[in-house]
């Protein structure tokens, strides 16, 4: 197994330690959500604390977030590179909506630290899961309209 796949599925895999997972990260890794932007949410994290304060972030929305082996799917394994799609099936704390979630993933490594993770969801299934109104509480859009 290369090194960047090896350390995708233990970043996923440990989700739900988040000490043993943001130490995957080298100190100036880091962790990139690109599109939550969109819903006015910080997207780019870097170093291991700031990473795991992330990390901790997304348990206190969805505290059963688990992924499973056999949900990751490898679509490019390039050594020190590695592209993937996984699953989550986990309730959203706020509104105790079962959801869904399709991730895309991008890892980067080297000296056997992440030193990048670009992942991608989808904003609207995480709006319509985590706001008791789904996407009808978020503001009215601008004249202006960023998606990264």
């Amino acid at each position: 197994m290369s090194e960047a796949k090896t350390l995708l599925k233990q970043y996923l895999l440990n989700f739900q330690d988040v000490e043993k997972t943001s130490a995957l990260f080298a100190g100036n890794g880091v962790f990139e959500m690109p599109f939550l932007v969109s819903l006015g949410l910080p997207n780019r994290f870097e170093g291991p604390e700031d990473i795991k304060g992330r990390l901790n972030t997304v348990l206190g929305f969805y505290p059963d977030f688990e992924v499973k082996a056999e949900d990751i799917t490898i679509h490019i394994d390039a050594g020190d590179q590695v592209f993937a799609e996984y699953t989550v099936h986990t309730v959203a704390a706020a509104t105790g909506r079962l959801t869904h979630h399709l991730f895309t993933a991008y890892l980067v490594a080297k000296d056997g630290k992440i030193v990048r993770l670009r992942e991608a969801l989808n904003t609207v299934a995480a709006a319509s899961a985590l706001l008791p109104g789904g996407v009808h509480d978020l503001p009215a859009p601008a004249d202006e309209v960023h998606a990264f």
